[in-house]
């Protein structure tokens, strides 16, 4: 039986599974949240987010079209630095998959579980039944925020709410621009573009459409955020800013509540299937990622092997799908209120993104003959410039979330170190060489964050904004010193160059 997938995923399908990763329920939310921290300078917080990320899908580009293989994001820095700095990077990714948000009562996670099922199944029995739903239910999740946007617009629109000085613009100065990009949740809202490196071996003519379809989500998710914030601080009555100001406003669903104050009690009744339709939709997508990314773990022989079978036909990891379902029902269950754990998972994500610039510019170096698709000039300083900008974001999660990332990469040693001595093909030594940056830079950026300003919980020793000059200048070091560190004997560098022989060069 064949382990190659026949079905392949189309263009249109790629951009609508990632479309509908990265708009989930959290735009009914995120604008009025962004509001209230920076006021009308959320729109700011919002294009910072989407050039943070867009600078780090920048490097990923290269290595998906370069090395086009299901559950990409968990391998490539297995290929650059070897095992351990593999784990750190594909269990900080993973562990982002079951990132969840609100309180869930006892009757509830009936509900919750019914959902993870069916989440599951419509995973489970093929890619094209995936992307079929993907590709239905993205169409609603684009067309309700583009409505709400021209009709509040068009019905309630303030421009004198964006401010008339500097100081009306930026109630609360520039330090709570970069705050409401962790706050509201906008860096971890653009997040969802790795759908597309992870199932990049199974979309069709992967070295042009992995570009294609990380470029075009990313740029319309990026166009409708930016939009809704415009409309929501456009939108609000000013008589309720005179009294309460952006911080006081108390909407229970914000965009909702706009619509039923200017008479669209219809559009609020859409908004309000919307906040059911959206997750639903972002489930399915991030079931099909996280499987594949517990399915690639295999490959780098941190977890058992029997995880990362998959079916001859579609090349579905069901076992790792149905893993996946487990471990999701268990962390549910015995983690009710998921506020401070989410915002823990989602910040490791970025320590993953941390290897992307280092990993690019390492495989240029062990392997300048290899296939590129993709190939900017520009990397060399895209990669210095998204790994820095990637250490501000992580720091801007504020502490203690920063330290506590640490202590979920610390959960899954043991399983690493059991299987690195059961299967490891290096030396603990070699592993140290090639990882010993990201152990310092973890050290560095939790004590940064203790001690940084106090806009962002710190105990105020180092004051805005020498904190972040503090950050790039380090970040920069640890980023060379990252590169200096890539493993040339790599174990898994083999498997690397089997893959690159089989991506072809369009013209």
């Amino acid at each position: 039986m064949q382990n190659q997938p026949k079905k392949k995923i189309t263009l249109f399908s790629a951009i609508m599974l990632a479309i509908s990763s990265l708009i989930g329920s959290g735009w009914l939310f995120g604008a009025n949240e962004a509001a209230a921290a920076a006021g009308p300078a959320a729109v700011i917080s919002w294009i910072v987010g989407a050039v943070v990320m867009g600078m780090i899908a920048a490097n990923y580009v290269e290595l998906g079209v370069m090395l086009p293989e299901s559950g990409g994001m968990s391998r490539y820095a297995q290929y650059s630095h070897g095992p351990l700095l593999g784990f750190i990077a594909s269990w900080a990714n993973w562990t982002n998959r079951f990132m969840a948000g609100g309180h869930i009562s006892s009757r509830g996670l009936l509900v919750v579980f019914a959902f993870m099922i069916v989440f599951t199944l419509l995973n489970f029995w093929s890619v094209e039944l995936m992307t079929k739903f993907t590709n239905a239910i993205s169409v609603f999740k684009i067309g309700m925020p583009l409505l709400t946007i021209i009709l509040l617009i068009l019905s309630s629109f303030h421009p004198a709410n964006f401010g008339n000085s500097v100081h009306t613009f930026m109630p609360h100065g520039t330090s709570a621009i970069f705050e409401a990009t962790t706050i509201s949740g906008i860096i971890f809202s653009y997040n969802a573009f790795q759908t597309v490196i992870n199932i990049g071996g199974e979309i069709e003519r992967p070295q042009k459409n992995i570009f294609r379809a990380i470029i075009i989500s990313l740029t319309v998710a990026a166009v409708i955020y930016i939009l809704l914030q415009v409309a929501f601080i456009g939108a609000v009555a000013p008589h309720d800013l005179k009294h309460v100001g952006w911080g006081g406003l108390n909407f229970n669903s914000p965009f909702a509540d706009l619509a039923i104050m200017v008479g669209m009690n219809w559009l609020a009744t859409l908004l309000y299937l919307d906040a059911f339709v959206s997750p639903f939709g972002t489930g399915v997508s991030f079931v099909a990622s996280s499987g594949r990314t517990l399915a690639a773990m295999t490959l780098n022989r941190h977890i058992p092997k029997w995880l990362g079978k998959t079916d001859g036909i579609y090349g579905n990891p069901r076992l790792a799908y149905l893993a996946n379902l487990v471990i999701g029902g268990l962390l549910v269950t015995i983690f009710r209120d998921w506020s401070v754990l989410a915002a823990v998972i989602s910040t490791s994500t970025l320590i993953a993104y941390l290897t992307g610039p280092v990993t690019v510019i390492s495989m240029r170096k062990l392997r300048p003959d290899y296939k590129r698709p993709v190939k900017s000039k520009s990397i060399r300083v895209v990669a210095p410039l998204s790994f820095i900008l990637a250490s501000l974001a992580i720091y801007w999660a504020m502490w203690p979330t920063t330290v506590e990332v640490i202590l979920v990469i610390l959960l899954g040693l043991p399983m690493y170190i059991y299987f690195d001595y059961k299967n490891g093909k290096t030396t603990i030594r070699q592993q140290l060489r090639s990882s010993g940056w990201m152990i310092c830079y973890l050290v560095f950026i939790s004590v940064m964050s203790y001690i940084g300003s106090a806009g962002f919980r710190g105990q105020n020793f180092i004051h805005y904004p020498w904190d972040f000059v503090v950050i790039i200048i380090a970040s920069y070091f640890f980023y060379r010193w990252g590169l200096k560190s890539r493993m040339k004997n790599s174990p898994d560098l083999p498997m690397a160059d089997q893959i690159n022989q089989r991506v072809k060069i369009e013209e």
